[in-house]
């Protein structure tokens, strides 16, 4: 995408102010979204990055009620902890504001009051889920149930995060309500409808045929999809008590749905912003030279892509998004991220525990950004990126400059002079990195920005230690002049396109080089003197510090208790079977045995093949139990096996028995064998 626009409004993903944000958010959304922000301003282009607390989720309502609170204090307190926790990282909102203002509410109403005065909704009576128990109706998360989609068992009433649909309370399968259990009951109520049916013809001229080919394949494929299958009338008003009120007669009781006023929030920011700094709103969001970017996580695809721009169309002379560059899922350690699990990765516990390393998270986040897919994030990993990458490549690289410049020229940026095509070579690939870092990040492709950003530093270390001045300072004093003088020019393009990507640490590593005044980005590219001969830069720190494994095995230790906790809290004993009979029990034949072979059977996750001794003859068990034991753990144990059950392909393997085994509260598998390990294989269990 070129950066042909006059203005650039970027919004991120207004985050529930019902919890703490966690690193899925970070990699998804708001990472990416400051890089994005960040290098536009690099380009000095005029930019709103705008976001803020969404404050009428059905979340907020659910926690307050589980806690005993009002709706208020939940939004208060998780407000100023994401403010708080936002700031330290970095990430640049130009404004950061909140659902609940009263310029949120008045945007909110008076453009729901404008389509309404348009004739833009269809009023409908329908039947709605409703709690008999708790004598409320049951919209969005307060009901759950088994997604119509892909059969997932925890659907919720907006929406299935596990295949991504958007749905209706009244499309689950087997609905409960998350108040009181119960089962609910259909109740007739009337409600405000969007037609997104009358849009299918603008969303086919604008996305299927206007967006084929810039937008990221995942969005555009769920866009089309949805816009295949046929659109439906979308309900933009909820039977609820917390939300802005619905701003026309007869909607006593009812508030706009989250997902109609949310969106909204990024237009009240913007006009909050304008006002505190004395600018005109408008043009962020009607001038068709204005450039809109949402930048959202994949399960807010369909609100951003379709009911968002369709309330935008019917409003007037609103802008489009020109890009939704959505990521896919973040995995911790390979399981889902879950809040109620409490398996994540908190934003304000890791600034606590990791104080200085904003940066890190930062660079492993975005070099393993779920961009095309979902991926991992593992403790490991973000040691190995820190320690290897950052630490020995970017942070060595600085270290090296600066301590040679100091011990050579107290200090002062050496002239150059004689150029061997070594030196002119360098200088070419330093200019050119610019221009490569920026062409990736125009095209939403932060982990390759990300890497080519580590390349410029690969590209001083390689010239350093190719040139070897330490040596050379010996012989050619003067030929060291011209090495130095250029590795600081690489150093110091470093601190410009770092800045998107690590702004503590570009701003560190400003001081260290004494660059008051950083260059522009399209400057690094145009010159080879970013510092002149002469320049005398700061003193000597160390950039980056290596991350211990004491620090990396706590934050291990605390997930797996985390899992156990969860796996203690959920455990349940299964209820014992109906009685069968003496007769029925002796036609089991249950026989001792050892493992004498184990392999895993390929292409499957839990599937061990088994050769056991059962004494008369050696027996194939393909079992489950991939995920509890390794096949060398497997080898020698002793097992009891069920040795008349009929045998069964498996995977194209013929098992040819049972094992005997059961299930900790942790969720691992124990096998089940002999007590005394001195009996003998093929002994009858009685």
């Amino acid at each position: 995408m070129a950066l042909t626009a006059k203005r650039y409004t970027i919004t991120a993903a207004l985050p529930y102010t019902n919890g703490p944000i966690h690193i899925g958010h970070l990699a998804g959304v708001y990472v990416p979204a400051d890089i994005y922000s960040r290098y536009l301003r690099a380009q000095k282009k005029d930019v709103a990055f705008i976001c803020g607390s969404d404050e009428h989720g059905v979340a907020i309502s659910i926690r307050a009620k589980k806690e005993g609170v009002s709706p208020k204090e939940i939004i208060d307190k998780y407000d100023g902890m994401i403010r708080k926790s936002f700031d330290k990282l970095g990430i640049s909102f130009d404004n950061y504001s909140r659902t609940s203002a009263p310029i949120h509410h008045e945007t909110a109403s008076d453009i729901f009051s404008k389509m309404h005065t348009a004739g833009q909704f269809v009023e409908e009576v329908t039947e709605q889920l409703y709690d008999p128990e708790a004598k409320q109706y049951l919209a969005d998360r307060f009901v759950t149930g088994t997604c119509p989609k892909c059969n997932h068992t925890e659907a919720y009433g907006d929406q299935c995060e596990q295949c991504g649909s958007s749905l209706n309370a009244t499309e689950l399968i087997n609905p409960k309500s998350t108040l009181s259990g119960a089962e609910p009951i259909l109740k007739e109520t009337k409600h405000w409808f969007l037609p997104l049916d009358q849009y299918e013809d603008f969303m086919k001229e604008w996305v299927i045929e206007g967006h084929k080919e810039d937008w990221k394949p995942n969005v555009y494929g769920q866009v089309k999809s949805w816009v295949d299958e046929g659109l439906r009338p979308r309900a933009v008003t909820r039977d609820l008590d917390w939300g802005i009120p619905v701003p026309v007669e007869g909607a006593d009781g009812k508030v706009l749905y989250v997902w109609f006023d949310a969106p909204i929030g990024y237009i009240s920011s913007t006009k909050e912003w304008a006002a505190k700094n004395n600018k005109d709103w408008e043009p962020y969001w009607k001038d068709k030279e204005t450039s809109l970017v949402h930048f959202i996580g994949k399960d807010n695809i369909v609100f951003h892509c379709i009911i968002f721009p369709c309330i935008l169309k019917a409003a007037g002379d609103y802008i489009l998004p020109e890009n939704v560059p959505a990521n896919e899922f973040l995995n911790l350690e390979g399981n889902k991220i879950s809040t109620s699990k409490n398996w994540a990765v908190w934003l304000h516990e890791y600034l606590e525990e990791f104080p200085g390393q904003e940066d890190v998270l930062r660079y492993v986040l975005t070099a393993n950004a779920p961009e095309t897919k979902d991926n991992d994030f593992t403790w490991k990993d973000f040691q190995a990126r820190n320690n290897n990458e950052l630490v020995a490549i970017f942070g060595n690289f600085i270290n090296r400059v600066s301590v040679l410049t100091q011990k050579y020229y107290d200090g002062s940026v050496p002239a150059r002079k004689n150029q061997t095509p070594e030196d002119k070579e360098a200088l070419e690939k330093m200019k050119a990195f610019p221009a490569i870092i920026g062409d990736s990040i125009e095209r939403f492709r932060f982990r390759e920005a990300s890497q080519e950003l580590m390349n410029l530093a690969r590209l001083g270390n390689k010239y350093l230690a190719d040139q070897e001045p330490w040596k050379i300072i010996k012989i050619d004093p003067t030929r060291v002049e011209t090495i130095m003088n250029i590795a600081l020019q690489i150093a110091a393009t470093l601190a410009t396109v770092s800045e998107p990507f690590l702004p503590h640490s570009a701003q560190k590593l400003r001081t260290i080089l004494n660059i008051t005044n950083p260059t522009e980005w399209n400057a690094v590219a145009t010159t080879e003197d970013l510092l002149v001969a002469g320049h005398v830069i700061g003193s000597q720190e160390l950039l980056f510090a290596k991350v211990e494994d004491s620090s990396i095995q706590a934050q291990l230790e605390r997930l797996q208790d985390t899992k156990k906790n969860n796996a203690e809290a959920n455990f349940e004993l299964t209820p014992v079977k109906e009685n069968i009979s003496f007769d029925q029990f002796n036609a089991m034949d249950l026989r001792t045995g050892t493992v004498i072979e184990a392999e895993k059977i390929k292409k499957t996750k839990k599937l061990l093949n088994l050769k056991v001794d059962l004494g008369f003859e050696i027996r194939t068990i393909v079992s489950g139990i991939a995920e509890s034991y390794t096949p060398e753990e497997m080898i020698g144990k002793k097992v009891t096996v069920l040795a008349n059950l009929a045998s069964r392909t498996i995977k194209g393997v013929e098992s040819q028995g049972m094992l005997l085994m059961t299930e900790n509260k942790e969720g691992k598998l124990i096998v089940i064998g002999p007590e005394d390990a001195s009996i003998d294989n093929g002994f009858e269990i009685n």
